[in-house]
């Protein structure tokens, strides 16, 4: 399964990288899952998931060999602990989560030290960019030891911490808000999103900026409005002979994939749009699997399954070649 973060992290780079500046690119967690170049190559991944997560069960693991911690963050057993964390529920990791929080005070101090060391290695940063406000933690020791400026973006956090139990899910969003005051700027990526976590975590509203997530556009045929009127179809035109209603987002209900395909069913039952068809693409991982099958038996029920085709984990090949499938695109996300 493909990583949204990943992408726009990627992407970012890169086009800073095209326009002159000089970017360092530091995967956490995971190796990142990508289809195209990745702009982190060469660059160890740090705070290891497994090492992160063994950290948090054991005092044993915090203080265990350096052999042993440097073969837990190997890239093969990296990679195979990401084919679980798909499977990870916040309910399930409310108090790892609260002690990255703690950053210089949590169970996994060892890997913030290895990360600030190694970046003190590297040509000083003017800025540091965090991928997302879980990792505030870190701000602290890399504002006084990197002596620079630290930013960060705000990307769904609240639908993840809201769906830890309480009294878990109100002592992450304090200590949130706490270690969010360390931070010197955040980036929403929409005004509403923006808004809402202001609130939530008491942030000033000049501290936050927003700017809208870009993708790479290499690849996409970019069309003229008079070109699509006046070309004639053709074998080979990749546009659908048959009007397609397409989705392409992370197949969950936060995206609001039930009610595009409840939408769907009601036009085809009431013959809206002759010949209808609807495709779904994007990221498709273990735990929305459930909510796709409950879609599938709601469009067998209904008689209209025959009219959809998923598609799961495209590669970016695929991905372009499926949104110019479409007749129209529609996403109806319940918020962002």
């Amino acid at each position: 399964m493909y990583c949204g973060n990943c992408f726009r992290d990627n992407a970012l780079v890169a086009a800073l990288r095209q326009r002159g500046h000089d970017v360092l690119m530091v995967p956490l967690y995971l190796p990142m899952t990508l289809d195209e170049e990745s702009q982190a190559a060469g660059v160890q991944t740090f705070f290891g998931g497994i090492n992160v997560y063994l950290q948090q069960q054991s005092a044993f693991f915090r203080r265990a060999p350096k052999w042993l911690h440097s073969l837990l963050d190997s890239p093969f057993l990296l990679k195979l602990a990401a084919g679980r964390a798909a499977k990870t529920r916040a309910a399930d990791v409310g108090e790892l989560t609260l002690s990255m929080l703690r950053g210089e005070e949590g169970n996994q101090v060892r890997e913030l030290d290895e990360l600030v060391a190694w970046l003190k290695t590297q040509p000083r940063p003017d800025v540091v960019l965090l991928s997302n406000a879980l990792l505030v933690g870190f701000t602290r020791r890399l504002k006084a030891e990197l002596g620079c400026k630290v930013i960060c973006n705000l990307q769904g956090e609240d639908a993840y911490l809201d769906s830890m139990p309480s009294p878990l899910r109100e002592q992450v969003w304090a200590l949130l808000a706490e270690r969010c005051r360390d931070c010197d700027a955040f980036i929403a990526p929409s005004r509403y999103f923006g808004d809402t976590m202001a609130k939530r975590l008491g942030l000033p509203a000049e501290k936050v900026t927003v700017v809208f997530n870009g993708i790479s556009l290499d690849g996409y045929a970019v069309e003229s409005r008079e070109s699509r009127v006046e070309s004639q179809p053709s074998a080979l035109d990749p546009r659908p002979s048959t009007p397609v209603l397409g989705y392409f987002a992370r197949m969950c209900r936060e995206k609001g994939l039930d009610l595009l395909v409840e939408s769907f069913i009601q036009l085809k039952q009431r013959n809206t749009v002759p010949n209808l068809k609807l495709k779904v693409g994007g990221g498709c991982g273990p735990g929305d699997e459930p909510f796709v099958a409950q879609l599938r038996d709601h469009l067998r029920r209904a008689g209209c399954l025959g009219d959809v085709s998923f598609h799961p984990n495209l590669s970016r090949e695929e991905k372009i070649a499926f949104l110019q499938s479409l007749t129209v695109f529609s996403v109806p996300a319940l918020y962002g």
